[in-house]
């Protein structure tokens, strides 16, 4: 297996609604974003599947002197060589994949946030510098498409964090400010033990209502000139407003379940997307 179809398996393997979004690409740019996904799927599988908190630390440290390697041309993981193969003819400026491993060590550092101040760094490095590391593969031309990249990454994880409450809590995380918690009278015992209440169902609809602000100010932001290589950007914006709209209609039930669009829902979104958008 070569470096490119262990990416292309890394995508497809966890079935994120990501994978949908770079079906219609040109190759180059199909090869650049899969292994860009692949690295994230990579770093992040560490914080989420090991539990040794030394050992995830020690590895995402490997990780980080193999984003050095790539660089200098010595890679040596499959997603590594991957990136090598790419960096010469896109620009992937080597701090921004560095950010996103700061981004999960902050994961190993803490479970809680005090305030949506801290919470969107976190969300930043995780998803917004991706956003703007997607925005260079697919490519623009008016530097605003930057802005938009930006809001896009963030409106993608505050879905993410609406969706995974429950799952999140299992693992001990609650990514939901607690000034809000209390803001709306949610004790974290409440989502740790999934007790909902009329309360946890305003609390989810005041952070739906952020992400969706974010989708607003991103698909505003984007410049016409670059819509159209922006595509898989908007693909992926109309994939996660539907889920949004779903977890909505299910009026926040994300406590106890994983709500998700089907697969062939998703290729039908992206398809309609990629043709009229």
């Amino acid at each position: 297996m070569n470096p490119d179809q262990y990416c292309q398996e890394k995508c497809a393997a966890s079935g994120s609604s990501f994978y949908y979004s770079f079906l219609f690409l040109p190759t180059e740019k199909r090869r650049a974003i899969m292994a860009l996904y692949a690295f994230c799927r990579e770093v992040d599988d560490i914080v989420d599947e090991c539990h040794d908190i030394s050992l995830a630390s020690t590895k995402l440290a490997w990780w980080r002197q193999e984003v050095a390697r790539v660089w200098e041309g010595k890679a040596q993981h499959p997603v590594g060589l991957a990136l090598q193969g790419v960096i010469g003819h896109i620009n992937l400026p080597q701090e921004q994949l560095l950010e996103i491993i700061d981004g999960m060590e902050m994961d190993l550092q803490q479970s809680r946030y005090l305030d949506f101040k801290g919470l969107s760094l976190y969300c930043y490095r995780v998803a917004s510098v991706v956003g703007l590391l997607a925005a260079e593969i697919f490519g623009y031309q008016d530097r605003q498409t930057q802005k938009y990249a930006h809001d896009l990454g963030m409106a993608f994880q505050l879905t993410n964090i609406v969706r995974d409450v429950g799952e999140d809590a299992r693992r001990g995380r609650i990514y939901i400010p607690m000034d809000e918690l209390k803001q709306f009278n949610v004790p974290a015992a409440d989502i740790l033990n999934a007790r909902y209440s009329d309360n946890f169902s305003a609390l989810m609809k005041f952070q739906a209502e952020r992400a969706e602000r974010y989708y607003a100010q991103a698909l505003a932001a984007l410049p016409a000139v670059d819509k159209k290589n922006q595509r898989p950007g908007l693909i992926m914006a109309a994939i996660y407003r539907t889920l949004l709209d779903e977890i909505r209609q299910e009026n926040f039930q994300v406590l106890h379940q994983r709500i998700a669009l089907t697969p062939v829902r998703k290729i039908w979104i992206a398809w309609k997307t990629w043709v009229f958008a």
